[in-house]
């Protein structure tokens, strides 16, 4: 291994401590007052053909009595919930990586969908929901005339 002196003035410097300081911005934007921030709950993914929306929503430990999904204006979604603690008797806890609590997320999607036809799923622990397009909002091929 070749150990360099190093030398502040050198030309290459200033670039060093712009990267070390973009590394460190990007490490404490991650942080609220020493607290880490709670990633979106539930994560999610969403995807989009011509005839509607699939989304899947990982909600491990949630009763479906404690769920509830709606459909507001022509393109919001809402998920609304709680997940509730376990706690063993006679136990401290080491280590709390899982939230519990009451959440809410709203997605906005693309287009309208048509709210009446909406298909919900609960597999183990993944919701999933298929959203048909509103007929306004899908494609639709226009004929020339010559």
């Amino acid at each position: 291994m070749i150990l360099t002196r190093w030398n502040p003035w050198a030309p290459n410097a200033w670039g060093q401590f712009n990267q070390l300081q973009n590394e460190v911005n990007r490490i404490f934007e991650r942080y609220d007052g020493g607290r880490a921030e709670p990633a979106a709950f539930p994560p999610l993914n969403l995807w989009e053909n011509d005839n509607g929306f699939h989304l899947e929503a990982e909600l491990p430990g949630i009763e479906l009595a404690d769920l509830e999904i709606t459909v507001t204006g022509p393109n919001q979604l809402t998920l609304k919930g709680q997940r509730k603690a376990v706690e063993p008797k006679d136990s401290a806890a080491h280590r709390q990586e899982r939230l519990f609590g009451s959440f809410v997320r709203t997605v906005t999607l693309p287009t309208a969908v048509d709210a009446d036809n909406v298909e919900a799923r609960f597999e183990n622990g993944v919701l999933k929901l298929d959203l048909p397009k509103h007929e306004d909002a899908k494609p639709r091929k226009i004929s020339i005339k010559s």
